[in-house]
């Protein structure tokens, strides 16, 4: 099985075991960094391992996951993503973006914006998982991209989003561009996911260079 058939797991048993919390067959982010479940086995995936780590009420993501869940969960949503991979050529130097690296102290603000955008499932200490980069506009943050699932030489930019007052000016594609520079410099290979029903966000991501890799299975889903 390749790493990107099911990254969540890679990434919680892998470079971001000491963020998760489970057992050998499930596991989670720990609270606080990003709402996402993985399996090791997502055709069977076993939910008895993975409930003592879970809070009754706790609304969780998982990719790969099909089907019924067990008593004591519920299914919220189901939809699928289409899995992005690089595929060009390393993007030129953007001299012109003022891209500040975000650290704790613009939590509140990156909240704000991802309150307002609704990006994926981002919690106060995602930006933690790896390095995030926001513009600001008379120090208002209008737009953030960033990384957070990795597994060998895998890398997710996630995370992209613009306050509806300031697209147009490209300056989410602008800040995915930085990151994909700095992950190929890092001899890494970016990757990312997008609704399916966001197809003018995937025309972009393919013409930047990303090229789709495969559709992928998500459900929100909450421990009662």
């Amino acid at each position: 099985m390749h790493l990107l058939d099911n990254i969540p797991w890679h990434s919680l048993v892998g470079p971001h075991a000491k963020y998760s919390s489970g057992t050998n067959e499930a596991r989670r982010y720990a609270p606080g960094f990003s709402p996402i479940i993985g399996f090791a086995n997502v055709q069977n995936p076993n939910f008895a391992a993975l409930a003592e780590f879970c809070a009754p009420g706790e609304h969780f993501y998982c990719g790969g996951l099909s089907g019924a869940v067990p008593r004591g969960w519920r299914i919220d949503a189901e939809t699928t993503a289409n899995q992005m991979l690089w595929d060009a050529a390393l993007p030129r130097e953007d001299g012109a973006l003022a891209a500040v690296k975000l650290g704790p102290s613009h939590v509140p603000q990156v909240l704000q914006l991802v309150a307002v955008t609704q990006p994926g499932p981002f919690a106060e200490r995602t930006i933690e998982l790896g390095e995030y980069y926001g513009v600001f506009e008379d120090e208002r943050l209008v737009a953030i991209a960033g990384e957070r699932m990795a597994a060998g030489n895998l890398r997710e930019i996630s995370g992209v989003c613009t306050h509806p007052d300031f697209r147009g000016r490209g300056l989410a594609r602008r800040l995915v561009e930085l990151l994909i520079r700095l992950e190929l410099q890092r001899s890494e290979i970016p990757f990312l996911h997008v609704m399916q029903d966001n197809s003018h966000a995937r025309r972009i991501y393919e013409r930047m260079g990303f090229h789709h890799h495969q559709e992928v299975a998500l459900q929100v889903i909450t421990r009662e």
